[in-house]
């Protein structure tokens, strides 16, 4: 007696899928319609009847059980057996399309995705910025109608409007219907006799436009804005697809973004740094008063609190963290140099030497901050 998994090629414990998949398979292998071989009809016959026990839960259980199906080893029944899917037969040949109606000539358009340059102070506080946006829009002259104004679209004379066609095939089960696409309407059972000029029978053209678009406080490179129904306009009047904005951050020339946090450097002369002094810095949000205490050193950070970038998610902003320069001088005139002996010789620097520092310092510094890292 036929083994049906073997005539199918698949285990015992094969999956109701594998099975489905395994009989497509073959059965296209083994058609009349494809196979012209000898034995073609009867391996066509046998995995056909394989796959309606195996593909019926309690067949198959009564197969497993016993080794034949209802009391018959017949290994190649026919096609009038109980349960026999022949909806399978019909997806394997004909692509399971029958009866589906016309495809809609409206759809929905596709999104679209632009770069957006905005400055570091924008980026801060956020601003609305208008963009120019090449996209497909809703044709103005036949409104994506698709047709010449004053005219439209006629139910197609091949399939009734139906968008699909019966054709007889010939096949093991015998003259058999299939349904296929209309070729004159291409499946949209109506047709465009007179197209509209502008859009030629697209219902929708290629256009610029202006946008003013809301960029909130916070955003970075990268960060992507959404807006819903302002990308391409769908064929025949349908419905457009998203506009993306994704933002580009310029570069500024006094301040580095990094997180929300905002670094700048401010250079001091080495006696201001030395005797204390009070400065006036140019930020995002004005002038600010900086305090150098005196004995600044270089490398030095002062940290203004609130005065960074707005937290996208959130509340508040970022700090803005100023980061001292004590600027040495290079050139000296006698009067200066002189000046600047005498200082080393009431402090004892006239020939100190260079020392490691093996605790504070500048290199403390920057060890303690790469050991938080």
């Amino acid at each position: 007696m036929t083994n049906h998994y073997d005539v199918l090629g698949v285990s015992r414990g094969a999956t109701g899928e594998e099975i489905k998949k395994a009989y497509r398979k073959l059965a296209r292998k083994f058609h009349p319609d494809v196979n012209g071989g000898d034995d073609a009809q009867e391996k066509f016959k046998a995995v056909t009847h394989a796959y309606e026990v195996l593909s019926d839960p309690q067949k198959r259980r009564v197969y497993d059980t016993t080794g034949n199906e209802n009391g018959s080893d017949n290994g190649a029944g026919g096609f009038a057996g109980q349960g026999f899917a022949f909806q399978d037969i019909f997806e394997t040949f004909f692509g399971g399309g029958g009866g589906q109606g016309p495809e809609p000539r409206m759809r929905r358009g596709q999104d679209a995705l632009i770069n957006v340059r905005i400055d570091l102070k924008e980026a801060v506080f956020g601003v609305n910025k208008k963009i120019e946006v090449e996209t497909a829009v809703v044709c103005p002259t036949c409104e994506g109608s698709c047709c010449r104004p004053g005219t439209h679209p006629t139910t197609c004379d091949v399939c009734g409007g139906r968008g699909q066609v019966q054709r007889p095939m010939r096949s093991i089960l015998g003259q058999v219907m299939t349904m296929a696409t209309c070729g004159s309407c291409q499946g949209f059972g109506t047709m465009i006799i007179d197209p509209c000029n502008e859009c030629s029978g697209e219902g929708r053209i290629r256009s610029r436009r202006s946008l003013t678009i809301k960029v909130p406080a916070g955003v970075g490179t990268g960060t992507r804005i959404q807006l819903a129904g302002q990308g391409e306009a769908g064929p025949a009047g349908g419905p457009a697809g998203d506009l993306y904005v994704e933002m580009k951050v310029n570069n500024d020339p006094a301040f580095m973004r990094e997180g929300d946090d905002l670094h700048a450097t401010l250079s001091v002369s080495m006696t201001a740094a030395a005797l204390g002094t009070g400065l006036n810095l140019a930020t995002f949000d004005g002038e600010q008063e900086i305090s150098i205490k005196p004995g600044t050193q270089a490398g030095e950070v002062i940290t203004l609190r609130g005065l960074g970038v707005t937290h996208l998610r959130g509340y508040g902003r970022g700090d803005l963290r100023v980061h001292v320069h004590v600027e040495t001088p290079t050139k000296l005139d006698a009067a200066q140099e002189e000046l600047l002996k005498q200082l080393a010789n009431l402090r004892g620097e006239e020939f100190t030497e260079g020392k490691l520092v093996t605790s504070g310092g500048m290199f403390a510094r920057l060890r303690d901050k790469l050991g938080n890292l």
